[in-house]
């Protein structure tokens, strides 16, 4: 038998990987100019902190370091990182997990909570990573409309009758792709909808210390009352990606169920990487680089913003006071995935805003990331978008 006859599981069959890693292909080449991925920027990267956190933590713990440790985490950071988060959300939280990456999070609450065809409402557009971590547990996803802040509650009440869905997934602060924040008031209706219905709300908040403009406003978590918001939060956009350390934090059976699940994943997340950013929390090091990240990443997304105001008549755009990244809508006549192609070309990526929506269709609309481009970047790209887009025009 040829090995090109091999059947793979199912479950991959409306998988077909990450897009956005597709593209990341076409900007490694020299001299693109990219507004694809989400990543930090270089300059936000605290290469040498970390160092000397890792030279300190090793000198101090280092035979426990390097053993295998505990699933559920690295006994100190599970305590800072408990008291980091109660802070953060304003709430107690009855137990928390760290994990390889808020990915992580998300497919080890998909591996306690989904069976396959189980119903998941999920905001459109969306995080495409997670959207296939659903996929492949073949959840049926099911669009909530949006409007210009974000999930409508109205259409999720409709969505929740009819589907009776098992889970929410949620990205309210600074979304992913879009840049948009749920209102304080809609928040409160999403958690009290869950309360209402027994629906689990994957409430996925990686950016919500990356405001440059505007007043923070309480997680869905605050107003959770009986556990039914599950809170994924993340490191990777204030400290470092590379270092892979997210949590999931709430109920605490919820939490023992993806404790066990992570055993036959990856046993535990690096010992290593959690007690380097357990000092970062007992030294209180977080707010200060927070604040030193956040003033350049406020001008080179107001820059872009910018530059989208004189781009022709017809394309629409979001206007975040926040995270990394801007959704536009060119007018319906221009395919962004076809666009893109004569974009690369002339040395300028982005990602179509298809791949983000569960429902497919919305190719005239796509994500532009400021963070990992310099200003001089940002204005030779985004003058090299505009003037594609007027002659597509």
């Amino acid at each position: 038998m040829d090995l090109s006859e091999l059947k793979f599981a199912r479950r991959f069959d409306k998988v077909t990987g990450s897009a956005i890693r597709e593209i990341f292909k076409v900007i490694a080449q020299p001299g693109m100019i990219s507004f694809a991925g989400g990543n930090p920027s270089p300059d936000a990267l605290p290469d040498r902190q970390v160092s000397e956190l890792a030279q300190y933590v090793l000198a101090h713990d280092g035979k426990a370091i390097l053993q295998y440790g505990a699933t559920e985490g690295y006994a100190p950071f599970l305590e800072s990182l408990k008291s980091y988060v109660e802070d953060q959300l304003g709430v107690s939280v009855p137990a928390v997990l760290p994990v390889t990456g808020s990915t992580q999070a998300m497919d080890l609450l998909c591996k306690a909570l989904l069976d396959p065809g189980d119903t998941v409402l999920v905001e459109n557009p969306s995080f495409l990573g997670n959207l296939q971590c659903l996929k492949l547990y073949e959840a049926n996803l099911v669009p909530v409309a949006s409007d210009d802040i974000g999930l409508l509650p109205e259409d999720l009440e409709e969505k929740i009758r009819t589907y009776h869905p098992k889970l929410l997934y949620t990205i309210p602060t600074f979304q992913n792709p879009t840049g948009k924040t749920l209102t304080e008031e809609r928040r409160r209706k999403i958690a009290e909808l869950a309360n209402e219905y027994g629906m689990i709300v994957a409430e996925d908040d990686p950016y919500r210390d990356l405001r440059y403009e505007g007043n923070t406003v309480h997680s869905i978590k605050y107003y959770d009352r009986n556990g039914w918001v599950m809170f994924l939060g993340s490191f990777s956009k204030i400290i470092s990606p590379g270092l892979r350390i997210g949590y999931i934090a709430g109920d605490a059976g919820i939490i023992r169920k993806c404790t066990v699940g992570k055993q036959s994943t990856d046993v535990h997340t690096a010992n290593l990487n959690q007690a380097i950013v357990d000092q970062y929390l007992r030294r209180n090091l977080l707010p200060e680089h927070i604040r030193s990240i956040c003033e350049g990443y406020g001008l080179k997304m107001r820059k872009m913003l910018q530059f989208l105001d004189q781009f022709p008549e017809g394309v629409r755009f979001t206007r975040p006071q926040g995270g990394l990244f801007i959704w536009a809508e060119l007018p319906v006549s221009i395919d962004a995935v076809k666009l893109l192609s004569k974009a690369v070309e002339r040395k300028v990526a982005y990602v179509p805003g298809t791949y983000f929506c569960a429902d497919g269709g919305h190719l005239n609309t796509l994500r532009l990331n400021f963070s990992n481009s310099s200003p001089e970047q940002i204005e030779t790209g985004m003058n090299v978008l505009n003037d594609l887009i007027q002659s597509e025009i």
